[in-house]
């Protein structure tokens, strides 16, 4: 039986919110997953600052109740093969030929915000995510943008992909650089971003454009995701597997290396998981004094309005 109090991503939970989400599970197990969530949300208040239901992240929950044995969530997954969603590749995402030079003979260039109603976009994101980074396509925990960027001299044709999306609960180097505590933290934690992907597309060998893509990149993220989270991040972080990498870029686009990781998932609460790799942890403020103002900062209250 979980424990009044139980902590996941920001928020606690008391024995009545973990009572009231049971009978919610068993009374309404016809809803899809979805549907559910955006159910549970919505009796608990649990929105961001634009209003909009934090579904995605009680979804995650839901499913770790799942998994806890605490709820059953009977014909709510879709029929099919366990596990991610298969990405099919089509020769829209196919090698192109390579584009070679330095970063400013590609000048001006355009970061597209990929949305889901852009099929077309959206798709060729999936595609070349799960295509050519060693991580492949996930979807992305709870707040999240997506970028492709392009190159003007080059129309039509996309250079690299970004996604930002909410970060880890916890993580010691970042939590002690920053200097908050576990109430602090659990309150602000919103005001942080994830670099959760960056991918330079591989016929693309332009020495210093992945720098300079970082610097434009977090130039425009602030004020997308104040747009569309009604919350403007104070800090980007990031997590990079040092045995493929150099890390050169975010070294030159001046990111701040706070050390590594201890090789837990994101959610790994209670120091079980272990064998995944060692990654160095970089951060870049989006402010001055991005410590204290992350101490000190109030999270925007949420303005109410109708779920699309």
């Amino acid at each position: 039986m979980l424990q009044p109090g139980l902590e996941f991503p920001g928020r606690a939970f008391s024995a009545a919110d973990l009572d009231l989400i049971r009978d919610i599970a068993r009374d309404f197990s016809n809803l899809s997953l979805t549907e559910l969530s955006k159910t549970v949300c919505e009796l608990l208040g649990w929105k961001r600052p634009t209003g909009r239901l934090k579904y995605e992240e009680c979804r995650a929950f839901l499913e770790h109740l799942r998994d806890q044995g605490e709820v059953k969530l009977p014909g709510l997954r879709p029929v099919g093969a366990p596990g991610p969603r298969r990405i099919t590749a089509t020769p829209e995402s196919d090698p192109q030929t390579p584009a070679t030079g330095s970063a400013g003979d590609f000048e001006p260039l355009i970061l597209h915000l990929v949305q889901a109603a852009d099929r077309r976009v959206n798709s060729l994101f999936k595609e070349y995510i799960d295509r050519y980074h060693y991580l492949g396509y996930r979807i992305p925990f709870g707040a999240h943008l997506r970028y492709l960027v392009e190159s003007l001299k080059l129309p039509g044709r996309y250079l690299a992909c970004l996604q930002f999306s909410s970060p880890a609960w916890k993580m010691a180097p970042r939590d002690a650089w920053i200097g908050w505590n576990a109430e602090v933290r659990k309150r602000n934690l919103q005001f942080i971003v994830s670099n959760s992907r960056f991918l330079l597309l591989p016929w693309v060998q332009v020495k210093g454009l992945a720098s300079m893509i970082l610097s434009l990149a977090t130039r425009q993220l602030a004020r997308d995701w104040q747009a569309f989270y009604g919350c403007q991040p104070l800090l980007v972080q990031t997590l990079v597997d040092r045995s493929r990498y150099r890390r050169t870029c975010y070294k030159a686009a001046n990111w701040i290396h706070l050390g590594a990781t201890q090789g837990r998932g994101r959610m790994d609460r209670e120091h079980a998981a272990r064998g995944q790799a060692i990654k160095d942890i970089y951060v870049y403020p989006l402010c001055r004094h991005v410590q204290e103002r992350l101490c000190s900062a109030t999270p925007p209250a949420f303005v109410e309005q109708d779920e699309e």
